[in-house]
């Protein structure tokens, strides 16, 4: 009766009507039963944890039982955070002047609070920086991110007051590596690298290379990116990249650069200072990082308490129908 309550719990708390939206697509799509991709559904909530979106974008309704049972989920994803995360010490990492202060020797870059900071302080930055990026403490997904010219404003003092009314840090622009920027120059490619720390060792689970696309500042996936993955022992890309409309790329659509094949620089450095940064603070052991490349080798753009477990696994990316939950599982145990 318990595990009943529990099922009927888990359907209480869908958003109906975006569930039947999925379920009509993929009755368009596979022309299977709308009751029974529901019930399906449903029970993929309740057996792996994989919520309307998981079932939707990994292609459950395609999948057989032991095949599902490789994915990270949802709920899975959440499981792992729970272990590994204490929910006291995640600003250290999510607010980005917390985590520019604990990380501070790997960003190799200027960096400024707005908020808190005496005003000379910031004048200085501004007066050393014409171009700089402002980003919200608190922001994710690169969602408000601004990229402002000094040049812009009329003068240094309003910038100062533009600045003031939002939760700003500012950090000096990143000069991107020559090769990466070859695949898309408009804004720094990212590598996102998850880490497990378990017993005083940290462990790279996986890695993707995050790509910028038309024409945006941005690389986040759900932002008009696309990702690619890369094999964590030599730092190649293994596969193409896809978008969110699921398009792949063995080339960029606007620099025509190879994709697949291509070997990211300093991996080896990138590595060594993922692996250093995951015992900083080892009250956060289940950390996604964002990886930038300049010319002197990688630096950390920020990093995440929650990673995202959707890019890892795209069906385009897993024709053998296997996903990465393995990789991570052995590590609960």
């Amino acid at each position: 009766m318990g595990k009943v309550k529990y099922l009927f719990t888990r359907i209480k708390k869908m958003d109906k009507k975006v569930m039947f939206n999925k379920i009509s697509e993929i009755h368009k799509k596979t022309g299977k039963n709308r009751i029974a991709l529901f019930f399906d559904m449903v029970y993929c909530g309740f057996r792996y944890g994989a919520g309307y979106m998981d079932y939707d974008l990994y292609e459950m309704y395609n999948l057989t039982s032991k095949q599902r049972d490789t994915y990270l989920t949802r709920g899975r994803n959440n499981a792992i955070d729970k272990k590994f995360n204490n929910k006291a010490f995640i600003n250290e990492l999510e607010l980005k002047d917390r985590f520019n202060t604990n990380f501070n020797k790997y960003l190799k870059r200027d960096w400024v609070k707005v908020d808190g900071t005496d005003k000379k302080e910031v004048i200085n930055f501004l007066n050393k920086h014409s171009e700089f990026m402002a980003k919200p403490i608190d922001g994710s997904c690169g969602k408000k991110i601004e990229k402002l010219k000094v040049s812009d404003f009329k003068s240094l003092d309003d910038l100062y007051e533009y600045l003031q009314n939002k939760n700003f840090e500012l950090e000096e622009v990143l000069v991107q590596n020559d090769e990466v920027a070859k695949i898309y120059p408009y804004y720094i490619n990212t590598l996102r690298t998850v880490t497990i720390l378990k017993d005083g060792e940290a462990h790279i689970i996986t890695a993707m290379l995050r790509i910028g696309n038309n024409m945006k500042f941005v690389d986040n996936f759900n932002s008009g990116g696309m990702v690619a993955p890369v094999d964590e022992k030599t730092g190649v890309i293994i596969k193409p990249a896809i978008d969110k409309n699921k398009q792949l790329y063995e080339v960029h659509p606007i620099t025509g650069t190879q994709i697949k094949g291509f070997q990211i620089p300093f991996w080896k450095e990138t590595i060594e200072m993922v692996k250093e940064a995951a015992k900083v603070i080892p009250e956060v052991g289940y950390v996604g990082w964002d990886v930038g490349f300049t010319p002197n080798g990688p630096v950390f753009v920020e990093a995440n308490d929650f990673p995202g477990h959707d890019i890892y696994q795209l069906p385009e990316h897993t024709p053998e129908k296997i996903g990465i939950w393995p990789k991570f599982n052995k590590y609960l145990k």
